[in-house]
């Protein structure tokens, strides 16, 4: 793997789709022959708060809307948040990965939030699997924001064997660090993604959004890491930017070299485990599925 990826850092407008896209558009075109991967928050497409706008503005993966995507990934890979209209009519939280002019998969975000300020399972279905995409670039593990908060997630695409996570992310902007100045949450994002750069000696390219909606602000904070957890590329502040990283399998193969993690893991320990719980899973799915008819 070798891939130079740009990380956008987007304030998208609620609801715009217009509005949205042209914005994508001209960040990719500026992209074009710089950059082999552009890499989108989460629902940079739509805006986040989208309560009844949902059905609204979700899309199929052949909408007329998305051609000038479409037609631009045939120069760069494109991964991009939308709200995606199933054939079944299901709505999702998608990150979109586009090359050579096509869709090449689709990760729906997995674990929906349902607390605090937020309410996505009122507006979203959920996806069910973690598959790592396979790109001209690289071997690619999609995650959406929350998903990175639940273990299992980025460790489906460390025994797949991703070069690189791919998070994007619209997480709000929550308390100030101390000591210091910094956002709390900006500190905390930083300590997961560092961690999962050295829990699974992974690149990881994190892309947050920033901007207000409904009186939440968002907090930024987009960065790339080595699989050594190094900064290669961050944005401080709370405005639109970008990021350009090269993606070397050679610092890859080092980490993995130095730390074998994956080499000595031992998968099926954990399958047994979770064999001998395989009641109490039954009766956890249960119970989830009626606090959330």
């Amino acid at each position: 793997m070798h891939c130079k990826l740009v990380v956008a850092q987007t304030n998208p407008r609620l609801g715009d789709l217009g509005a949205n896209l042209a914005d994508h558009v001209e960040r990719v075109d500026a992209a074009i022959g710089k950059a082999d991967l552009i890499l989108f928050p989460e629902l940079s497409l739509t805006g986040y708060f989208l309560k009844d706008q949902v059905d609204e503005l979700a899309l199929g993966l052949d909408a007329d809307l998305l051609r000038p995507l479409v037609e631009r990934s045939r120069r760069i890979s494109i991964a991009f948040g939308f709200a995606e209209r199933s054939p079944e009519g299901r709505i999702y939280n998608s990150l979109g990965f586009l090359e050579g002019g096509r869709f090449v998969d689709v990760h729906r975000k997995v674990h929906l939030v349902s607390y605090g300020l937020f309410d996505e399972e009122r507006d979203f279905a959920a996806g069910d699997r973690f598959r790592v995409i396979e790109s001209r670039h690289g071997r690619f593990g999609p995650l959406i924001c929350e998903d990175l908060w639940h273990m299992p997630s980025a460790y489906a695409h460390f025994l797949n064997d991703a070069d690189a996570l791919l998070v994007a992310s619209a997480s709000p902007a929550r308390g100030v660090e101390a000591p210091g100045p910094g956002l709390a949450s900006q500190r905390t994002w930083n300590i997961l993604l560092s961690a999962s750069a050295l829990l699974y000696r992974t690149w990881v390219a994190y892309a947050s959004r920033v901007g207000w909606e409904d009186g939440i602000g968002f907090g930024g904070g987009s960065r790339v890491l080595d699989p050594f957890a190094n900064p290669r590329g961050m944005l401080e502040g709370l405005e639109p930017g970008s990021i350009t990283a090269e993606l070397d399998s050679a610092v890859l193969r080092r980490a993995r070299s130095e730390v074998p993690l994956r080499r000595d893991e031992k998968p099926w320990i954990l399958a047994a485990e979770l064999g001998r719980h395989v009641p109490l899973l039954e009766a956890l799915r249960a119970e989830h599925a009626e606090q959330h008819e």
